[in-house]
């Protein structure tokens, strides 16, 4: 499956892609066998903090699961978030993970510049788009600050970070962004905010996030179309992401939806990953199905 094309199918058709984050290696069976019951299009991901703070052990480890039991008519394989400054605020040398990415098969990949200057940004994400691009490989940039990974979660209430629109990805630096960087999709800051990932605070439920929906419409405006995605899925009220799939957003993150059925699982029955799959297989298929209301979007994407 080409995965640009299908972004752009799904842009173009106003459908989404769900991408679903695996933390723990073994959540991929269940992850991919959902997807493919429910006849589905979704890419399965991992991002350098599952492997550094979780226990998907590496983006190769989580390759060769794929490999086992992803089925190609229905899933993809992306790299997502490898950022240039991490949630901790220090380096990271993101160009050997991306080529190690490339080499393990990943269809698509995800450099993350947002907490650099703009043109810090645009000058990492374009150098990766030019290695990603020579190799056959989308590129997913972002643009704006999505909260919720740092130390202290988003840091405020949710209210007012919404209200003050904070973090927001500015309409005229996209527009930039989308001339310069050679990205294929574009992640975008308009009322989501990531799970917390921090000790102690992983269990804690997200807040019904909002979006402001005329600012996805602009950002969609000024990027010229360039499908758009949405990071922190979870939690996000399903009224707003279903319209946000009417204004550009063609891909949307899922990590915390799926995790703590798998985490709960695991400490009411410590050490059987059959039970914790099961609560995993059935919540990423309420995702797609009941939530998304995407079932079956493989045969209108690929028909």
């Amino acid at each position: 499956m080409d995965t640009t094309q299908a972004m752009l199918r799904a842009r173009a058709q106003k459908t989404l892609i769900p991408a679903f984050n695996i933390p723990y290696l073994p959540m991929l069976e269940a992850v991919a066998q959902a997807i493919r019951d429910e006849d589905a299009v979704a890419m399965i991901q991992v991002a350098r903090l599952e492997w550094e703070k979780f226990a998907s052990r590496s983006l190769e480890a989580v390759a060769d699961e794929y490999a086992k039991f992803a089925d190609t008519r229905h899933t993809m394989l992306h790299l997502d978030h490898v950022p240039a400054i991490d949630e901790d605020h220090q380096n990271v040398d993101y160009i050997p993970i991306v080529m190690r990415a490339i080499q393990a098969g990943y269809q698509s990949v995800m450099i993350d510049g947002s907490r650099l200057p703009l043109d810090q940004n645009i000058e990492a994400s374009a150098k990766v788009a030019k290695l990603a691009h020579a190799a056959g490989v989308a590129v997913e940039a972002e643009l704006g600050a999505v909260a919720g990974h740092e130390a202290g979660g988003i840091g405020m209430d949710y209210e007012e970070l919404f209200a003050s629109k904070k973090g927001f990805t500015d309409l005229g630096e996209a527009k930039l962004f989308a001339e310069k960087s050679g990205c294929d999709w574009l992640s975008v800051a308009a009322g989501s905010v990531h799970g917390a990932i921090a000790d102690g605070l992983r269990k804690q439920k997200k807040p019904a996030a909002r979006l402001d929906i005329a600012h996805i419409a602009a950002l969609s405006e000024a990027t010229g179309g360039m499908p758009l995605v949405l990071h922190g899925g979870s939690g996000i009220r399903r009224e707003y992401i279903l319209d946000a799939m009417k204004n550009g957003v063609a891909k949307i993150n899922v990590a915390t939806e799926i995790r703590q059925p798998y985490e709960n699982a695991l400490e009411e029955r410590p050490g059987d990953t059959v039970y914790a799959n099961d609560q995993v297989y059935d919540r990423t298929r309420w995702v797609i199905r009941e939530f998304l209301g995407i079932s079956g979007n493989a045969s209108k994407l690929f028909e």
